[in-house]
């Protein structure tokens, strides 16, 4: 029965698993930020290379 209690209490006081969580929350926030930062990235670049085929095609280079 000792060894039972025993158990539990090293299963109660074992920080392990939250730090687990931690670490999971952290990769879950730099992941919404990655996200969020290529989404905005993808949009001006595709603004930059929308602008490079206006400016070629005004200039009489057509794709």
């Amino acid at each position: 029965m000792q060894k039972l209690i025993a158990t539990a209490k090293g299963f109660i006081n074992d920080e392990n698993g939250a730090t687990a969580v931690e670490y999971g929350m952290m990769i879950a926030l730099i992941a919404a930020i990655i996200v969020t930062l290529v989404s905005q990235l993808g949009t001006q670049v595709k603004e930059a290379f929308q602008a490079m085929v206006t400016a070629f095609t005004t200039a009489g280079y057509a794709p």
